[in-house]
Protein backbone atom coordinates (compact mmCIF):
# COMPACT_ATOMS: atom_id res chain seq x y z
CA UNK A 1 0.00 0.00 0.00
CA UNK A 2 1.30 3.43 -0.88
CA UNK A 3 1.37 5.94 1.93
CA UNK A 4 0.87 9.68 1.65
CA UNK A 5 4.58 10.27 2.29
CA UNK A 6 5.52 8.06 -0.62
CA UNK A 7 3.32 9.97 -3.04
CA UNK A 8 4.92 13.35 -2.40
CA UNK A 9 8.49 12.60 -1.29
CA UNK A 10 11.31 10.65 -2.89
CA UNK A 11 13.37 10.10 0.27
CA UNK A 12 10.86 7.64 1.76
CA UNK A 13 11.35 5.01 -1.00
CA UNK A 14 10.25 5.37 -4.59
CA UNK A 15 7.74 8.05 -5.54
CA UNK A 16 4.25 7.40 -6.83
CA UNK A 17 5.44 8.13 -10.37
CA UNK A 18 8.26 5.60 -10.07
CA UNK A 19 5.80 3.10 -8.63
CA UNK A 20 3.49 3.51 -11.65
CA UNK A 21 6.39 3.41 -14.11
CA UNK A 22 7.65 0.20 -12.52
CA UNK A 23 4.19 -1.34 -12.40
CA UNK A 24 3.24 -0.67 -16.02
CA UNK A 25 6.55 -0.52 -17.92
CA UNK A 26 9.24 -2.02 -15.71
CA UNK A 27 10.76 -5.44 -16.22
CA UNK A 28 12.68 -6.80 -13.24
CA UNK A 29 16.14 -7.81 -14.45
CA UNK A 30 17.79 -8.66 -11.15
CA UNK A 31 18.56 -7.98 -7.52
CA UNK A 32 21.82 -7.48 -5.67
CA UNK A 33 23.04 -8.77 -2.33
CA UNK A 34 21.51 -5.77 -0.53
CA UNK A 35 18.01 -6.49 -1.83
CA UNK A 36 17.93 -3.59 -4.31
CA UNK A 37 15.81 -4.38 -7.39
CA UNK A 38 16.89 -3.30 -10.87
CA UNK A 39 14.42 -2.61 -13.67
CA UNK A 40 14.44 -1.59 -17.31
CA UNK A 41 11.80 -0.80 -19.90
CA UNK A 42 11.52 -1.31 -23.68
CA UNK A 43 13.36 1.98 -24.32
CA UNK A 44 16.29 0.61 -22.24
CA UNK A 45 15.80 3.13 -19.45
CA UNK A 46 17.19 1.63 -16.26
CA UNK A 47 16.36 2.33 -12.61
CA UNK A 48 16.69 0.88 -9.15
CA UNK A 49 14.24 0.44 -6.30
CA UNK A 50 16.24 0.47 -3.07
CA UNK A 51 15.50 -2.15 -0.42
CA UNK A 52 15.86 0.20 2.55
CA UNK A 53 17.25 3.73 2.65
CA UNK A 54 17.77 5.54 -0.62
CA UNK A 55 21.53 5.80 -0.82
CA UNK A 56 23.31 5.74 -4.18
CA UNK A 57 26.47 4.27 -2.68
CA UNK A 58 24.55 1.07 -1.91
CA UNK A 59 24.75 0.12 -5.59
CA UNK A 60 27.61 -2.29 -6.20
CA UNK A 61 30.15 -1.56 -8.93
CA UNK A 62 28.86 -4.21 -11.34
CA UNK A 63 25.28 -2.89 -11.11
CA UNK A 64 26.58 0.70 -11.33
CA UNK A 65 28.16 -0.15 -14.69
CA UNK A 66 24.90 -1.68 -15.90
CA UNK A 67 22.80 1.27 -14.66
CA UNK A 68 24.97 3.76 -16.56
CA UNK A 69 24.98 1.76 -19.83
CA UNK A 70 28.69 1.00 -19.59
CA UNK A 71 27.93 -2.71 -19.95
CA UNK A 72 24.81 -4.34 -21.33
CA UNK A 73 25.22 -7.69 -19.62
CA UNK A 74 23.15 -8.08 -16.49
CA UNK A 75 25.50 -8.69 -13.54
CA UNK A 76 25.64 -12.24 -12.31
CA UNK A 77 26.44 -13.52 -8.84
CA UNK A 78 28.45 -16.35 -10.39
CA UNK A 79 31.10 -14.02 -11.83
CA UNK A 80 34.47 -14.85 -10.32
CA UNK A 81 35.98 -12.08 -8.23
CA UNK A 82 39.72 -11.76 -7.85
CA UNK A 83 41.24 -12.15 -4.40
CA UNK A 84 42.50 -8.54 -4.50
CA UNK A 85 38.98 -7.14 -5.02
CA UNK A 86 37.34 -5.85 -1.88
CA UNK A 87 33.69 -6.42 -1.17
CA UNK A 88 31.41 -3.42 -1.68
CA UNK A 89 30.74 -1.03 1.18
CA UNK A 90 28.61 2.09 1.16
CA UNK A 91 29.92 5.58 1.81
CA UNK A 92 30.02 6.05 5.58
CA UNK A 93 30.64 9.82 5.61
CA UNK A 94 28.57 11.54 8.25
CA UNK A 95 28.09 8.40 10.32
CA UNK A 96 29.84 7.09 13.41
CA UNK A 97 31.84 4.71 11.23
CA UNK A 98 33.28 7.47 9.02
CA UNK A 99 37.05 7.78 8.72
CA UNK A 100 38.38 10.50 10.99
CA UNK A 101 42.10 11.25 10.97
CA UNK A 102 43.87 11.86 14.25
CA UNK A 103 43.24 15.39 15.39
CA UNK A 104 46.15 17.64 16.19
CA UNK A 105 45.93 18.65 19.80
CA UNK A 106 46.70 22.14 21.01
CA UNK A 107 49.74 20.84 22.86
CA UNK A 108 51.41 19.46 19.75
CA UNK A 109 54.66 21.24 19.06
CA UNK A 110 55.55 21.67 15.43
CA UNK A 111 59.13 21.24 14.37
CA UNK A 112 60.86 24.21 12.85
CA UNK A 113 61.47 23.89 9.17
CA UNK A 114 63.78 25.48 6.67
CA UNK A 115 62.50 27.28 3.64
CA UNK A 116 63.76 26.45 0.23
CA UNK A 117 66.90 28.24 -0.67
CA UNK A 118 67.59 29.80 -4.05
Amino acid sequence: MIGLKQIFTWWNKNTFGTFLKTLFFGKLVGTDEYGNKYYKNKKDQRWVIYAKDIEATKITSDWFLWMHHTVNEIPSKSVKKYNWQKSHSQNLSGSNKAYKPNKISKNTKFKNYETWKN
